[in-house]
């Protein structure tokens, strides 16, 4: 049985190490994977997510716990097996405005790790597209807009669309999702240009 425990905020990952620890394909699978999952999950059923060895996946569990990012969860029974789960299920990177070489350094790393899985989901997609079913194929949406906004407005705007976004994570719809539900990425960045 898992142990309760209270609502999670959002975890801010600003120390180096941290970040240089989460820079990796498989750590940030492995953690996207946690996030969603209420009792946590084992090495051997990360590994089927991350395309790894269950023993490669452990390795990577392990690092993630020595960086304070996932701890073993309560055993769902069988004490030989480990359960692990994340400290939130929610996070965000930001070194602060402002962070040293270091910091900027091991930020900007974790960031393009997670642009280049983004990137590869969209090639994937993209590999795929004509054999998906059309209520999925014409659904996809590829946008980019340019907006004319105050800091305020921003903020306002990041708000409403996490806001949108919330009743439908993966994590809040798990025990009973609708018939029909699949996982969908949806990146949103809104981001100051020069």
């Amino acid at each position: 049985m898992t142990e309760a425990r209270p609502e999670q905020r959002r975890m801010t990952i600003s120390d180096p190490q941290v970040m240089r620890a989460l820079a990796h394909p498989a750590r940030i699978a492995i953690m996207e994977h946690l996030s969603t999952r209420e009792g946590g999950a084992t090495a051997t059923e990360c590994a089927e997510v991350v395309g790894m060895s269950p023993s490669a996946t452990s390795y990577h569990l392990r690092a993630l716990a020595k960086a304070g990012l996932v701890e073993q969860a309560p055993s769902r029974g069988d004490a030989r097996e480990r359960v692990w789960r994340t400290f939130s299920h929610a996070w965000m990177v930001d070194a602060g405005q402002d962070a040293g070489p270091e910091a900027r350094a091991a930020e900007q790393a974790l960031v393009e790790a997670h642009a280049a899985r983004d990137m590869e989901r969209t090639r994937d997609w993209l590999r795929r597209a004509g054999g998906e079913p059309p209520e999925w194929y014409d659904v996809a949406l590829f946008n980019d807009s340019l907006l004319l906004l105050t800091a305020a407005e921003l903020a306002e705007l990041n708000e409403a669309v996490l806001a949108l976004l919330r009743p439908y994570r993966q994590r809040n719809r798990q025990a009973d999702p609708p018939a029909g539900a699949r996982s969908v990425a949806v990146q949103y960045k809104a981001v100051p240009l020069a």
